[in-house]
């Protein structure tokens, strides 16, 4: 799935399309289940009908969802989820089974393109809605602080709140939004933690190391356009090229760049983490408790 800085990738390259664009028609061709219009928006419950006519004022991220903001309050969320992208084609260009959906903005007499929404495996979703009720929506509201934005105390309180295993809080959005498994562990490598240590046991110098590195990697990725594994492409299928920099990450069986130890991949609940079993050393068990 695309993560933080994939997704802000599209939305720099959306707000370079969109922004200030008038929608004209929408032809939906998929997606009938992950669809949905508020009827605040539109009584018809269509795309169509709750957007032709609006125009797109501003496109933001939050974590890994997109925020186009309409006129008249109205928000178009849009999550890629596994396999969605989106392309500034032509309208001649030769159809594909998975352009789901197609936008064709006031400016088409002049450009002749059409903005497509992509997804081979129809799990990204789009939403209409107001203003409003995205505030209130479940998988928007309880969105962690955005990991560039908070600050390396703020992460630190997070960590220190509870106990749970590192790689399993960085992955939880209501955490910190927008990390996922690339950049989880890439982070725990850099600051040579095991994916399995419990956040209240990691000093506030150790937090802070990975807090750092984690949010170095993330504007990295953004300034080489993100990282292109498995499906992930900008506008117009733009790759990225933070892949050539990965050296944990999917790199299970390889030697460790700094030890040369193997790499190794584990599950750590329904999640892989790839890591160094020499330089991230795994955390000691407790004793089992003495029987009475």
């Amino acid at each position: 799935m695309p993560e933080l800085p994939e997704v802000e990738t599209v939305v720099r390259g959306l707000r370079a399309i969109v922004s200030g664009q008038t929608i004209r028609a929408i032809t939906f061709r998929g997606l009938p289940k992950n669809a949905s219009v508020s009827p605040r928006v539109s009584r018809h419950r269509t795309l169509h009908a709750a957007l032709t006519g609006r125009t797109i004022e501003r496109v933001d991220r939050r974590g890994k969802n997109i925020i186009m903001r309409l006129t008249d309050d109205v928000v178009l969320w849009v999550h890629l989820k596994m396999t969605g992208q989106f392309h500034y084609l032509p309208a001649d260009h030769p159809p594909d089974k998975h352009h789901l959906v197609i936008y064709r903005f006031e400016s088409f007499e002049e450009t002749g393109k059409e903005l497509i929404f992509r997804d081979y495996r129809r799990f990204g979703y789009h939403k209409v809605l107001t203003s409003d009720e995205l505030q209130t929506q479940p998988g928007y509201t309880d969105l962690g602080p955005e990991p560039l934005t908070m600050s390396a105390e703020e992460f630190v309180a997070l960590a220190h709140r509870r106990p749970r295993q590192l790689k399993q809080a960085l992955l939880d959005q209501s955490f910190i939004a927008g990390c996922g498994n690339i950049y989880a562990d890439e982070s725990l490598f850099a600051a040579r933690l095991h994916p399995r240590r419990l956040t209240t046991t990691v000093s506030k110098r150790k937090l802070t190391e990975l807090f750092t590195h984690l949010q170095t990697l993330l504007q990295r990725s953004i300034d080489l356009m993100g990282t292109s594994v498995d499906t992930y492409r900008g506008i117009n299928g733009q790759v990225g090229s933070f892949q050539k920099y990965l050296l944990a990450y999917n790199r299970e069986g390889e030697p460790c760049p700094r030890c040369g130890q193997t790499l190794r991949r584990e599950k750590i609940g329904s999640r892989s983490a790839h890591y160094c079993p020499k330089c991230q050393r795994a955390p000691r068990r407790s004793p089992l408790p003495l029987s009475k």
